[in-house]
């Protein structure tokens, strides 16, 4: 494992330090805020942070983001959950790209410590109108995990996602992604991420962001469950 982690630190270094972007490139950033406090017959905290930053400057282009999912009831902590990752591409035509990424998850309520994975991949661009876009991902990783238990364990894997936006007007638009990632060693042993979103403007620079989060691990650690599902609510702030 230690030999998966190192892979997968200096490929995030290669990530920051592989792309010509500089200051001249154009640049997004995102603000997803949720909270929630109550008091009285019920006692309860729920907080949903995310954020995503791109730049893209000719054919290259730099994603990053980060969600952080956290909550208590009664003064115990109820769910907790951390995803990260960068990610740079580049272009090789109008529908057709070439990228490798590096992510971090944390996610104790899943029995998961902390899963590092990364790697080349592909991506291709199906559909492109000024309404609805369509892409299809894949990509060969390498996953890096420590459990709870704890258990470590470091093995190869595919990386299968499609992508879907539909615009209703130019700041309203619905968003949904499945991702399968399965383990080149097991073939049991895989993955699958499914995520609904919705975001309506309520002014040129703020929305409401609604998200329905679903994770399937097929293989999961000894005595948790096989699916989580998140709502999220709150606000996006396009800065």
């Amino acid at each position: 494992m230690v030999l998966g982690m190192r892979t997968l630190i200096l490929l995030a270094g290669g990530l920051c330090a592989a792309s010509p972007l500089a200051a001249q490139a154009k640049k997004t950033l995102t603000l997803d805020v949720g909270l929630v406090n109550a008091s009285g017959n019920s006692d309860f905290t729920s907080a949903n942070l995310g954020e995503k930053a791109t730049w893209a400057r000719d054919r290259w282009r730099v994603a990053q983001n980060a969600k952080v999912i956290y909550g208590e009831t009664d003064g115990a902590r109820t769910t907790e959950s951390y995803d990260a990752d960068v990610r740079v591409e580049r272009a090789l035509s109008p529908r057709l790209g070439l990228y490798a990424f590096v992510a971090y998850q944390r996610d104790p309520f899943a029995g998961l410590a902390s899963r590092w994975s990364g790697g080349p991949g592909l991506a291709a661009g199906l559909v492109q109108t000024a309404r609805d876009t369509l892409g299809l991902e894949a990509a060969l990783t390498q996953q890096s995990e420590r459990t709870t238990a704890p258990l470590e364990r470091s093995f190869g894997a595919t990386r299968t996602a499609a992508l879907f936006k539909h615009v209703f007007t130019s700041k309203a638009y619905f968003t949904q992604s499945v991702e399968w990632i399965a383990n080149l060693k097991t073939g049991d042993d895989y993955r699958l991420n499914s995520e609904s979103a919705l975001v309506a403007p309520l002014s040129s620079k703020i929305g409401v962001r609604v998200s329905y989060l679903i994770r399937f691990d097929n293989q999961p650690e000894p005595t948790f469950e096989k699916t989580d599902k998140i709502l999220t609510t709150g606000i996006q702030v396009a800065l």
